[in-house]
């Protein structure tokens, strides 16, 4: 079973996001922002990192980018889930090293086909 990190910082919406994951047979940690995630990573490993990203602290991108510097999750699949959906976000997404963009409210379906894809 891959384990999944579910990054935001609305309780809400990691609820949703950790439901639908846990529903499709995945182990799911939360982390409420970045910093949170970096913490909880230092912990244990993951297959998946969903993050949003804004959010305080530590944001998204800022995330992706530090994750990508580490050799551990330099190749690891990071999917950003967010409300933002511009172009130049999304460029400065992939600059950041994300594997993915999906765009809130999100489709469980659709996050569970795309998290399918990017795991193999």
């Amino acid at each position: 079973m891959a384990a999944i990190l579910a990054v935001d910082d609305s309780a809400s919406i990691r609820q949703m996001v950790a439901f639908t994951l846990r529903s499709a047979g995945y182990d799911v940690v939360e982390a409420v922002d970045g910093g949170d995630a970096i913490d909880k990573l230092r912990e244990r490993d993951v297959d998946l990192v969903l993050t949003d990203q804004n959010m305080p602290n530590v944001d998204g991108l800022t995330l992706v980018r530090h994750l990508r510097a580490t050799p551990r999750y330099g190749k690891t699949p990071i999917l950003i889930l967010t409300t933002e959906s511009s172009d130049e976000m999304k460029q400065a997404g992939r600059a950041a090293g994300a594997t993915g963009w999906l765009v809130k409210p999100f489709d469980p379906k659709r996050l569970i086909d795309v998290i399918r894809k990017v795991l193999g």
